[in-house]
């Protein structure tokens, strides 16, 4: 299954001084691009990567089970520091098929009130 996962900075994360900041980069931001880095060729990011112009991460990630998914996210070095968003993904084959139902239902419908 994929999910888009969407990480955003916490306001009270923000670094205060220059050292909180190089320690940022250096100790969570770094690590979290390699950790992005590797998780993308082991494709459990399929797409997306950091956010532009913001301490942001938007990511389609790929897990077999909610477990692994929070493996993944939990895993990234920033975590801890960011609001989550995750949002699950159907498949286009997938929504048509649960449409399909629907779709016989109105046209059942517009054919007897064609009748009537």
């Amino acid at each position: 299954m994929q999910y888009l996962v969407q990480l955003r900075l916490k306001s009270s994360a923000t670094a205060k001084t220059p050292k909180e900041g190089r320690d940022f980069i250096e100790k969570i931001i770094y690590p979290t691009l390699e950790v992005g880095k590797r998780l993308q060729e082991e494709r459990k990011i399929l797409a997306g990567g950091p956010v532009s112009g913001t301490v942001a991460l938007a990511l389609i990630v790929s897990a077999d089970s909610a477990q692994e998914l929070d493996d993944v996210v939990t895993g990234l070095p920033v975590w801890p520091l960011m609001d989550t968003e995750v949002t699950p993904l159907s498949t286009f084959d997938a929504r048509k098929q649960t449409l399909l139902p629907r779709l016989e239902q109105l046209k059942a419908q517009l054919r007897k009130s064609e009748r009537q």
